[in-house]
């Protein structure tokens, strides 16, 4: 019989921080029956919508290599394109670390960045930009 992912989780320095920017980013949500406080060593969010839970857990060590898993991110259907998305990561704390854009020519690819611990994320074209 073949498992499912419970829950995504993600080392941190400081769980609290990590999870209100991703709350920003995804409009996730702190579970209503454990809310997140500052000093926390471990924060869970939630996806109002699909209940997809990410995990953050305060380890002491910093993060130093690449990331052997990372969000691939697409805005949603209503809120907007890639670069307006992007726009508004960096304006959250987000730092671009590679512009990929047009990669495959132009309107094609995507941008690498960064959440302020420095774990990588890139965020897509928008569904509406697929469709053209």
């Amino acid at each position: 019989m073949p498992s499912f992912v419970s829950h995504t989780s993600v080392d941190a320095g400081n769980a609290y921080e990590q999870a209100e920017f991703w709350k920003q980013v995804l409009g996730y949500v702190d579970d209503p029956d454990d809310p997140n406080s500052p000093g926390d060593p471990e924060c869970s969010i939630e996806d109002p919508e699909t209940g997809h839970t990410i995990l953050f857990i305060e380890v002491p060590e910093r993060k130093t290599l690449k990331n052997r898993l990372h969000f691939d991110l697409r805005p949603r259907p209503d809120s907007g394109t890639r670069d307006e998305e992007l726009t508004r990561l960096l304006a959250l704390g987000a730092r671009q670390v590679s512009d990929l854009r047009g990669i495959d020519g132009p309107g094609t690819g995507w941008v690498v960045l960064a959440d302020p611990e420095g774990n990588e994320f890139c965020i897509l074209r928008s569904p509406a930009e697929l469709g053209r």
